[in-house]
């Protein structure tokens, strides 16, 4: 499992309550209606913020879903 840390670990808790209580808006100004997107928008906050979080994996021939 990936380590972040523990501010950015409150930080994506954070964009996620907003998510939840619907308050949660792209770049565009759209209602985030995907968990998978405002996970995204969390981690991406985060990064912005200076907070430790671990760079994407890439997909491998070995890993790619069939």
């Amino acid at each position: 499992m990936a380590k972040y840390s523990k501010k950015a670990q409150d930080k994506i808790g954070e964009v996620m309550k907003e998510y939840k209580e619907g308050e949660l808006k792209t770049s565009a100004g759209k209602k985030v209606k995907d968990r998978d997107q405002a996970i995204a928008i969390g981690i991406s906050e985060a990064k912005q913020a200076g907070y430790k979080v671990p760079k994407q994996k890439k997909e491998t021939p070995k890993t790619k879903k069939k």
